[in-house]
């Protein structure tokens, strides 16, 4: 079975950028797609960012120009990389793997910005 496990989470400030880290047990080529979402304390889990199989990269128009996600298909790992930071980024951000209708999600990498 597929593990995804999260990494790179952590307290920043307002303006400032971190990198997450998404390690999959198998070739993330087997998947059509790999995704970020994030839940923050009393909402939704929420679309964050997707790259599919060729490549092709989609955003949620409240991080489109600040975030951008990536893949290294020889680590089997897939990037999130959150720039100019705001509070309103502050949520638990989780890994999806898209496997042809039967997705997993890794555990989740709290991400805090403040001051």
């Amino acid at each position: 079975q597929v593990q995804l496990v999260e990494s790179g989470g952590g307290l920043v400030q307002p303006g400032g950028s971190l990198r997450l880290s998404c390690a999959a047990s198998i070739s993330i080529f087997s998947f059509n797609a790999m995704g970020w979402y994030r839940q923050a304390p009393g909402k939704q889990r929420e679309f964050v960012a997707t790259i599919v199989s060729g490549g092709t990269t989609n955003y949620a128009d409240s991080v489109k120009g600040r975030f951008t996600i990536s893949r290294d298909n020889a680590k089997n790992t897939v990037y999130l990389q959150m720039n100019s930071l705001k509070p309103e980024d502050t949520a638990v951000y989780y890994c999806k793997a898209f496997n042809w209708g039967r997705d997993t999600w890794g555990q989740g990498t709290q991400v805090t910005v403040s001051s």
